[in-house]
């Protein structure tokens, strides 16, 4: 592919940074490094490619996990030098299992007189695709006493079973008025409901995208 990338400015290396971001939560996900040859691909395939400095190759973000990025966007910044790549992530980003490799929290401000300032880290679409990559990899890679390995293993009958379960639970917590009931039950509700959609291969943006289009 053709591409006019004389605005962008590769270091000395040929490489540029580039911030992988979730399209629909906005989370910061990765930092890696693309070539001209890694972005063409990226934009020719709809995918994310990088450059490894230590492997010195190109690399498919998911090429062995399945925890691949959709290209939505491709952005860069003033100075043409840094870009800033928008996915929808499939699984999670991080080889350690987090839906971000920025899970690592180095400092926090002190507050006086306030609560922690932590309402990003509990956006619901931020938490449901943490909790979704988790169950997703488990389909893929195996631990020791897992549940959810579990529920895969017996397949949809149970899975669907524990929705059902779940789902009644949670109308018994509401019928008794008991907040911390309701909380606890409609968690499980919706940690098998995020295992139904992985059973499905369905994930949680496509549900929110569903969401969505019925606001218009």
């Amino acid at each position: 592919m053709n591409l006019d990338l004389k605005n962008l400015k590769f270091d000395a290396n040929g490489l540029m940074p580039a911030v992988i971001q979730d399209a629909h939560t906005g989370a910061v996900l990765m930092l890696a490094y693309m070539n001209q040859e890694s972005l063409e691909k990226t934009i020719a395939t709809g995918l994310t490619w990088f450059y490894s400095r230590s492997r010195q190759r190109l690399w498919n973000k998911g090429e062995t996990s399945g925890h691949i990025q959709k290209v939505r966007e491709i952005y860069f910044d003033c100075d043409a030098d840094t870009l800033l790549v928008k996915v929808e992530q499939v699984g999670v980003a991080c080889h350690e299992g987090s839906y971000s490799c920025f899970s690592r929290k180095l400092y926090v401000p002190e507050q006086t007189n306030l609560e922690p300032a932590a309402v990003s880290d509990f956006t619901p679409a931020v938490i449901l695709n943490e909790l979704y990559g988790v169950i997703t990899d488990r389909k893929t890679n195996r631990k020791e006493g897992s549940y959810t390995n579990y529920l895969f293993d017996k397949g949809q009958d149970k899975i669907l079973k524990k929705v059902g379960e779940e789902a009644a639970e949670t109308i018994i917590a509401s019928k008794n008025q008991d907040e911390n009931e309701i909380l606890y039950e409609m968690a499980d509700l919706w940690y098998h409901c995020l295992v139904l959609l992985s059973y499905h291969n369905l994930t949680p943006a496509e549900l929110l995208k569903e969401l969505h289009s019925r606001r218009k």
